[in-house]
Order: structure tokens, then C-alpha cells, then sequence
């Protein structure tokens, strides 16, 4: 089946590779433009346009995927389907009605519809996530789904671990959806959970929180967007890994400002050496 590929992130990335390796190989690879990263925010491309290069996939950056330039690229692939995967923009009329538009969503919608699936099903404590195959329609991750499947939340998962199992499952469950054309069913509106973006705010632990809760948020936000916490004298450290014992959250790795992740212990004896 002829396709065309939206996305961005690195989650996105993983599920193009694994896509261009089937007949479902993408035509055309659609992604944002390049953007400022980094500290000495100069221009960097997505990991999707990256990798697009890397295969040799022809490859748009538009600013704006719905302007008729965009969309006439798309058109001239011909796709039978495209493909959506964290994107991140929003797609609407006339692209939503020129073309089939899949989209692979790492949750079990309804549950956790949004930017943070991920992150805010291991902070939440789920047991499980998933991955969930829909039509992309004018909603937020509200279109009628194909395909679901469950994975289960280790307690010792991080996002760097599953991640990549939900990847690996929403590359399998979309050629699935390519080759089986299974029929799609709606969302149950009244059990919809919304996964807000991490906000900067968030990767500050609280004190207050319940340790089990900071726990869960250092394992989530490992190792792509990282917690911090604050020190007596007010400076924040990353917190790479953490453990609870005896009621408290004690950090196992943490990254000091400006440098390398080091055992918290060494960091706490390089303190009171110097």
C-alpha cells in the first residue's frame, strides 16, 4: 500500500525506520522545519527528517502542512493512506478529507489523548499502556479506532525502556491496520483522559508530593526531558534515577549544572570536599 509519513519526534522516527522496512515503505516523508536546539540554539532537524535523509525518502518541511503547497506534494505521491505519528501540529480541513489519515497514538485511547501519553500514564501509576491505531478526524486524538493493544508498565520501567516496546508495537499493529483493513469502532467520550505536555514546572519535585509519586516521575521523564530537584541552597540537579527507602525518594544518579551524571553519593562528597 502506497504511503506518505507525518511525523516528527523520535518516537516517530523509531516507527518510520521500522515502517521502510516493509512494502509500506513511505513515498514521501512529511516533518516540521528545522528548529533552534541546543545551547547554542542553532537550526536542528527533526529526528524524522534526519532519518527521512539517512533512507533516501523524498522529504517536505512546511511550515504550515495544511497550506495548499504542502498538501499538493502530498497529493502528487498519490498515497492510498497517510500515515500520522506524533506530528505535532494540529491537521485540519481540506487536508483531513483528502486523504485516509492513520494515526498511531502510544495509549490505550481514550485513555490519555495528547502530547504526554507516555510520561502521563507512568506518572499516573497505570499498570499498563498501549498502543491504539485511529482515524485521525478534527478532534484531539478523538477519531474512531482500528486497533488496540495493551503493554504492561514495569516498576522498573523508565520512558527509555518502554518506549521503544511501544514503538515496536505501533509499527506492527500499523501494517496490521494497512494489510487487514479492520473495521474501526468510536471512543467512548465519557472515559477520555487528556496527556498535557510536561511542563518546565513539573520536572521540579516537589517535596511535598508522595515519594512514590516523584519516583514515577523520575522514571518518566528518563532520560529525554529528565526531573531536577532542589538543593537546600536552592540549586536543582538532574535526577537520572531514584529509589524509595524508608518513606524518602534517595537518588541513585543525578546530573549537577553544566555537567556528567555521576553517582548521587560521589556528587554529595564532592560537595562537602569542596
Amino acid at each position: 500500500m502506497l504511503t506518505v509519513y507525518l511525523g516528527t519526534s523520535q518516537f516517530a522516527a523509531a516507527v518510520l525506520e521500522l515502517l521502510a522496512r516493509t512494502e509500506h515503505r513511505p513515498a514521501l516523508v512529511v516533518t516540521r522545519p528545522d528548529r533552534p536546539a541546543g545551547r547554542g540554539r542553532r537550526l536542528s532537524p527533526p529526528p524524522v527528517a534526519r532519518l527521512a535523509r539517512e533512507l533516501g525518502i523524498a522529504l517536505d518541511q512546511p511550515e504550515d502542512v495544511g497550506a495548499a503547497p504542502a498538501r499538493e506534494r502530498i497529493a502528487a505521491a498519490e498515497p492510498d493512506v497517510v500515515v500520522v505519528c506524533a506530528f505535532g501540529a494540529i491537521l485540519r480541513e481540506p487536508l483531513l478529507s483528502e486523504h485516509e489519515l492513520l494515526n498511531i497514538h502510544p495509549s490505550l485511547l481514550p485513555r490519555w489523548r495528547g502530547a504526554a501519553p507516555i510520561e502521563r500514564a507512568m506518572i499516573a501509576g497505570d499498570r499498563e499502556t498501549g498502543v491504539s491505531i485511529m482515524r485521525v478526524t478534527a478532534g484531539l486524538d478523538s477519531g474512531p479506532v482500528c486497533l488496540q493493544q495493551a503493554e504492561r508498565i514495569g516498576d522498573d520501567d523508565t520512558y527509555g525502556t518502554l518506549a521503544p516496546r511501544l514503538e515496536a508495537l505501533g509499527a506492527m499493529l500499523l501494517v496490521r491496520a494497512l494489510e487487514e483493513r479492520p473495521p474501526f469502532a468510536p471512543q467512548d467520550e465519557a472515559a477520555a483522559t487528556y496527556a498535557e505536555k510536561i511542563g518546565a514546572d513539573e520536572r521540579t519535585l516537589d517535596p511535598a508530593a508522595p515519594v512514590e509519586h516523584s519516583e514515577r516521575v523520575v522514571r518518566a521523564l528518563h532520560p529525554h526531558i529528565g526531573a531536577r530537584m532542589a538543593l537546600e541552597d536552592g540549586t536543582l540537579i538532574g535526577v537520572l534515577r531514584a529509589h524509595v527507602e524508608d518513606g524518602r525518594l534517595v537518588p541513585d544518579e543525578v546530573r549537577p549544572p553544566g555537567g556528567r551524571p555521576m553517582p548521587y553519593a560521589d556528587y554529595l562528597r564532592g560537595r562537602r570536599d569542596g
